[in-house]
């Protein structure tokens, strides 16, 4: 089981950046997905999730109307769409997969402990 993550960079301010999540080893359809992220010195955040099945989005405050999550179950992969970044979008991202027979998304933003499997992370680091 291996999820993937790429993407990441260095960016300056009120710039883009599409991170990629790809799965292998496990039925990545029957999975919920989520970003998550961690600063330096921070808990790590609940950014966004995606439901298996009905592809519903739920995003954290800070992800909200500048961040989209989506996902392609035949590449079995997920994408992060971060527009309008900012300085204090530089963390560590990371993607997660829960298999969805056992909670949903708005849960799963909150509850980083109840993924099943975890990317090692992708860097973005955004400069003023």
């Amino acid at each position: 089981v291996q999820l993937v993550e790429s993407g990441g960079g260095s960016v300056q301010s009120g710039e883009s950046l599409r991170l990629s999540c790809v799965g292998s080893g496990f039925d990545f359809e029957d999975y919920n997905i989520g970003w998550f992220r961690q600063a330096p010195g921070k808990e790590r955040e609940g950014v966004a999730c995606i439901g298996a099945g009905d592809y519903s989005t739920h995003y954290g405050d800070s992800a909200k109307g500048r961040f989209t999550i989506s996902r392609a179950d035949r590449e079995s992969t997920a994408w992060l769409r971060m527009d309008n970044l900012r300085p204090e979008d530089t963390a560590d991202y990371y993607c997660a997969a829960e298999h969805i027979l056992r909670f949903s998304c708005p849960h799963l933003l909150e509850a980083e402990y109840e993924y099943d499997y975890w990317g090692q992370g992708t860097p973005v680091t955004v400069s003023s």
